[in-house]
């Protein structure tokens, strides 16, 4: 199961985590985010143990979105070792999130 991010929990468990770590910006009236959904858990049963992939949903969280100066959801976030190394916008192929990560794990 995806992790749920938040604004309380974000400095811990993304910045100061030292784990490659992705972020899924969403919101339950987004329909792209909604096609993500799937891929996002697909993603963090498959990197469970080795990197953190979850949601932070943008309506009950708004000091990350504005940080990260995100204008459109679905966005991805991605980290390693508490800096951001990567943002993407709109719905993604699960192989170029994938990729993504795997450059980061080696």
């Amino acid at each position: 199961m995806a992790y749920e991010f938040t604004d309380a929990n974000f400095k811990t468990d993304v910045l100061d985590s030292g784990k490659v770590t992705v972020v899924d910006l969403w919101a339950e009236w987004c329909k792209p985010c909604l096609v993500m959904g799937p891929i996002v858990e697909q993603l963090a049963e498959e990197y469970k143990g080795r990197a953190l992939v979850g949601k932070l949903n943008v309506d009950n969280n708004q000091e990350v979105p504005m940080q990260y100066n995100v204008r459109g959801i679905p966005t991805f976030l991605i980290f390693k070792n508490g800096e951001l190394k990567d943002k993407l916008v709109g719905t993604q192929p699960k192989k170029v999130l994938q990729d993504k990560i795997e450059a980061l794990l080696a």
